[in-house]
This record gives C-alpha cells, structure tokens and sequence, in this order.
C-alpha cells in the first residue's frame, strides 16, 4: 500500500464479533448440534505405562453404545501436526492403542443418544493388562541405560527408525570454533535453567461433532487453528478422499497453540461416526482436556564467554525438551529453540545440541511463543550475570550485541533465515528507562528490610510465520479468495482460524485499505475447506503478516478488474491506472472515480452489475502466497518487583512493556498482546 496515511489501518474500529460474543450468542464446536446426534465419550488408560491384554466390551454394547477399540481404527502411524515437510514429521500416534504411554492415553470410545449413558457406557469397558510399568516422569532418567523403552520404532516421513535412549529426535549444530573462542575469551559464564510443564487453560475444551451427510460426504466441526490439514490428516488416517470431508472453521475459544494440531478427539468422533453411521458430536472435560495437551519441559544449558569490553566470543546451549509421551511437533521445535538462541545475541561462535526426549506424561504441543520466552527467559537471565561480573550496565551489553538492523534472523531455526530489515529496539528501550527510572535504580546491595524493591529489564522477540528466501522444511502459504458482490459490498474468503486475536478483522482492515471501502462492506464468509484454497495454520503469528497479504492482494487483483470494468463504462477513461477508489456516504457505495473529472465516475455497485448484466464476469480474485521473510517483532520489558527475601515471593509493582511491530492494524488489540504476553510469561 506504500502509505502511512491511512484509513482503516492503526484505527480502533470495534469488532464485528463483540456484540454477540459478550452476549453469548457466538457458537462453538460445543454449541453445535443435530438431529439424530450420538453423545461420545472416550475411555482413557488409568496408568501412564501399561500394555493392555485384552478389553471387554460387551457390558457397554448392551447398553445400545457404539464402542470402538484399537481394532476398530486404521493403525497406520501418524503425527497429529502436519506443518513440517514429510521427511522430518515424526510419526508415533494411533486414533486409539492398547500399549497407553501417558495418564489419560486414549484407549476406547463409545457412543451413545445421551450424556448419561454414554459415560455409563464408558465406565463400563473393562481391561485386562498384560504389564503394567513405573512410569518414568524424567527426561533424564528416560535417557538412562536402565530406563524402559517408551517407544521402540516410530516413523520418519514413511521410513521407519529405531528410538535409542527413549530420544524422539535431535538436532545439533555449530558454527565457528567454541574452542578457540573459549580460550581467546576474557569471561565464561554457565548455567542451568529449567522451565515447568503449563497447561494451556484456553477457555474452551476441545470438541468435534462428525456428520455423515446424505451423500456420503462428512463434515467436521471442530476446535482447531488449520482445517486443512485437519481433513488432510482425516483423509490421510482413514483412507477418505478429501472431496468426501468438509471441515468447518468454528469459532474457536481461545488456543495458545493447544490447538495448533488435529486434535485426537476430532478422529475419535470421525471413527465413532463412521462406525454407527450417526453424527457423533464429543466435548472433553476440563480434566479430559488437561490429559490432552501442555507446554514442553525444557532444561537448558547455557554457556556463554565475552571480552572485557563486553563483546560476545561464543554461545552455546544445550536443550534436553521432555515432549511426553508423543511427539506433535518436537523436532521443529528444536530448531526454532536454536532460531531464538542465535538471533537474540551476536555470538559469533555457536554451538547447539538438542534432545526431544519421550516421558509418560502429557503430549506437549505449542505454547504461546513457541520457546521463545523459555529461550529468551534463560538468555537474558545469563547476560544479566555477564553484565555484573563485567560491571557493565545490562542494557549497555544487551544493545552492544543484539542481532538487529542488517543481521540475519532465524525465524524458525536454521532453514528459516532472513535480513531484518526494520528494528526498534534501541528507541524501545530508551524510552522504557525513562519510564521505569532505570537511571535512578538502586543495587541489592544497597537495599535493606525483608521486603526489597529491584527493577529488571528483558527482551525478546518472536517471528512472523516462517517465511524465507528458500522454502524451508516448515511449510508456510496462505490463500484468499475477495468476490465483488452485484451491489458493491464483497465476500472474503479464507481458511484462516481466528482464536481471539482478530486476524480476520485485520485482514477485512487491510482489504479495505487496499479497495478503498470501509471494512463493515466486507463480509467475512464462514468457511470450510470445500470453498476455501489451503493455508497452512494460524500460527507462529503469522495471519496478519502472511494471510493479510495474501488477502491484500486479493484485492489488488479485484481492484485492477474494477478498473478494468470502469474503463468500459467510461469511454473517455482510456489509462485505468488513473482511477481511485473512495467511500461516498450520502450515496453508501464506494465510487470508482478520476480526480478532478466529476462525470468520471462511477459506483462499485454499478461496476459490479454492469459485469454480470453485460456477461463479463464475476469480479473476483483468488491468491495463494509464500512470505520470503519472517520478519521479528521485538518486545521489551522493564519491571520493577517486590521481593519477600523470607518466602522468596516475587510481586511485580510496575511494568514498561514496549514492542516494534510497524504499524498496528488494531492498536488495541496489539497493546491487549502486549498485556496478555506479560501475564502469562
């Protein structure tokens, strides 16, 4: 768009969405339901490490449930994300098993016409274990020569590997010499830091309903960020060609990247529904969602080294990640820890080892940041310790090495690299020690009394998708399909999920910019992967960057078409790069019009029928597009907190939060991230 004058964009116009989710009137996967409808239920493992013998059904099948069992499913090995390319998707999940590696492993399911017997039917499959082991709770102890196997064989893309040492996956890589840089350096510094297992605790708990139509064909609502790829996976795991699914984009109750991936509880309700031929519509618990899903436990060993002056030598980072007992994404998340170590400081010598280490506990997935704020947390924790073993000022060291302006950024991990080519870090920073007071902080040293006052300061960044000059092994596209409607308004169409950051509201702002038309003309249609061109996900904040521009240029197309149309009804216009667009509102259409001629112009709505009245075509514009950069938002934080030197608890008095993310599309929102992003950690 090329201009800071705008509009629609960095306005705080009100979501069109408020009004009906204050009143509760806005459906979720769990509001929606059918006739005819099965109520399911799935049965968990109660040990985290067992084989089963056998089950027995027969109490729950007289009932008049629907059971499925290990038998009943496909047992082909998959990985319930499908953003990496094949060769580096590591594969160890089933819909259902009989060798249950975690608490609450899913085992069976039932289906039934109520709640009520449908849990009844579910306390009523029983079990006869073959073996039942000690759980192994420790990624140290899991890598132990005396621990059990968790996993003996999983898949590699299609090819099988042999799990060594209960490791799922690992990633290592050096840069320069560590070596030699260790010697030449003045200060050596190491560390270790562990980070804790989170559960996401997004409002709402997982649910799919799966409808078998009259046709044959399924439809799927379900709580998920990527509906393509969940029909892909349905497809890929059941044997249905993908014309025969449709998945519908459902608003979704918040995610924090629990729902980043297909969802088991979505294949358990397709298996469900294919059995009984019914539509079988499943929503987990609270305590059924905590079995599901939590954040990576991560232990981190830092070492770093720097000169007298504060010049960074070498850094080096090792990362045992305890993934739990599958992977969903473990090895892009090795990568994308090493992207974060490499591009927060300049270290000029690196060296990294990575383990993704299987657990009997909880599958983790991602989690706001994606490794980031543990990365960054353990970073900033150890330049901190440089800065006062080489009295400097943090901020000082931190400024003199951090990757910025004209460096290389790895937006998610090493395939993934581009140039940064916009930073605000220093005017960040600037501006936030003048708020907080940083100049007139005291040290520790000088504070006394069992409640001590101290102020920090943090950084950190995250990626916009994962976008680069050369595709990488994540994949990362996105589509848009914008049709102009015969009385000037316009449908926008995307595949993209919008988990409570107002992604779609962004994309209808930037359209509008684009066209010239106020965002409430554009209507965002309800989508489903039937109508829809793929996009990947709604992840790794890339839906504004990556999906914005795709619809962006959507509407690029569609305007050149308008023009293009204009010409045609406006015989003296004969260059239709000299028409704009602007809103009138005494007419309440957007006019297509040339400046400083008034009988040259006319209405979208009149473009629009003159195209369907004159057989010219549909004004539409369909895109798919590939972001070649990744480019980082910054953040920083300076927080004063209260310390009780008794008890050791930690209470933040006041925050400076500041980010450079360009120019907001809602600045609200954005300040709202901001807010949210602290809270959390």
């Amino acid at each position: 768009m090329g201009s800071t004058n705008y509009k629609f964009i960095g306005r705080d116009i009100p979501r069109r969405d408020a009004e009906i989710k204050t009143k509760g009137l806005l459906e979720f996967s769990s509001d929606i339901s059918v006739p005819g409808m099965l109520y399911g239920r799935i049965v968990y493992s109660p040990y985290p490490f067992a084989d089963i013998e056998e089950m027995d059904t027969r109490d729950a099948e007289s009932m008049g449930a629907t059971v499925i069992t290990p038998k009943d499913v496909p047992r082909k090995l998959f990985n319930i994300r499908l953003v990496s390319v094949e060769e580096v998707t590591f594969k160890d999940w089933n819909v259902l098993t009989m060798s249950p590696r975690y608490l609450g492993d899913p085992v069976a399911a039932v289906a039934a016409p109520s709640e009520y017997l449908a849990q009844k039917a579910a306390e009523a499959v029983k079990f006869k274990f073959k073996k039942i082991y000690r759980p192994v709770l420790d990624a140290f102890e899991a890598m132990s020569l005396d621990a059990p196997a968790i996993r003996e064989r999983i898949l590699k893309g299609e090819q099988e590997v042999t799990v060594s040492k209960n490791v799922g996956a690992e990633l290592n890589f050096s840069e320069g010499d560590i070596d030699r840089a260790e010697k030449e350096s003045d200060v050596v510094l190491e560390r270790s830091f562990k980070t804790n297992r989170r559960y996401h605790f997004q409002l709402e708990t997982k649910a799919s309903l799966c409808v078998p139509e009259v046709d044959g064909r399924l439809s799927v609502y379900t709580t998920t960020q990527t509906i393509h790829n969940t029909r892909i996976l349905i497809g890929q795991v059941f044997g249905i060609p993908l014309s025969r699914i449709s998945v519908k984009r459902i608003p979704i109750g918040g995610s924090f990247g629990s729902s980043i991936q297909t969802n088991l509880v979505t294949l358990i309700s397709v298996a469900l529904c294919l059995k009984s031929g019914k539509p079988v519509k499943i929503v987990l618990t609270r305590e059924e969602d905590m079995y599901d899903h939590a954040d990576y436990e991560m232990h981190l060993k830092l070492r770093i080294g720097a000169k007298r002056t504060g010049e960074l030598t070498f850094g080096e980072m090792h990362n045992i990640m305890d993934i739990g007992a599958h992977q969903v994404q473990a090895y892009p998340l090795l990568g994308t820890a090493l992207g974060w170590f490499v591009s927060l400081y300049k270290w000029k010598n690196i060296l990294y080892e990575g383990k993704a280490v299987y657990t009997t506990k909880t599958p983790s997935c991602a989690f706001r940041g994606y490794g980031a704020p543990q990365v960054s947390w353990a970073v900033e924790s150890l330049m901190d310790e440089l800065a006062e073993e080489l009295k400097m000022d943090p901020l000082v060291l931190k400024l003199k090495n951090y990757v910025g302006l004209g460096d290389v950024f790895w937006g998610q991990g090493p395939t993934v690299r581009s140039i940064i080519r916009s930073d605000g870090v220093k005017e960040l920073v600037e501006r936030g020690k003048q708020l907080i007071g940083w100049d007139k902080r005291q040290p520790p040293s000088a504070k006394k009394g069992r409640f001590r006052n101290g102020i920090g300061f943090g950084r950190s960044f995250h990626t916009s998708g994962a976008g680069g000059p050369i595709s990488g092994e994540v994949i990362d596209y996105s589509g848009a399909t914008l049709k102009l409607n015969e009385d000037g308004s316009l449908d926008y169409i995307t595949a993209l999920q919008d988990h409570g950051g107002g992604t779609l509201e962004a994309h209808a702002k930037i359209i509008a910019e684009e066209l010239g038309v106020p965002p409430h003309l554009i209507n965002i249609v309800p989508a489903d992967t039937s109508i829809t061109v793929y996009d990947v996900n709604t992840h790794a904040s890339r839906g504004t960057y990556v999906g914005g521009e795709a619809a962006r240029r959507a509407a690029q197309m569609v305007k050149s078409k308008v023009f293009e149309a204009a010409t045609r009804m406006l015989p003296k216009a004969v260059n239709p790069e000299a028409f704009k667009i602007r809103y009138d509102e005494a007419l309440e259409q957007a006019v297509v019009y040339i400046e400083g001629m008034k009988d040259m112009k006319v209405t979208l709505a009149e473009i629009a029928k003159a195209s369907w009245q004159r057989n010219w075509g549909t004004i539409a514009a369909t895109v798919s597009y590939r972001a070649t950069s990744a480019p980082p938002t910054f953040t920083v934080f300076f927080v004063e907190v209260e310390v009780d030197t008794y008890t050791g608890t930690v209470k933040p008095k006041r925050v400076v939060a500041g980010a450079d993310l360009g120019t907001p599309i809602n600045p609200k929102l954005a300040e709202g991230q901001l807010h949210g992003g602290f809270v959390m950690g």
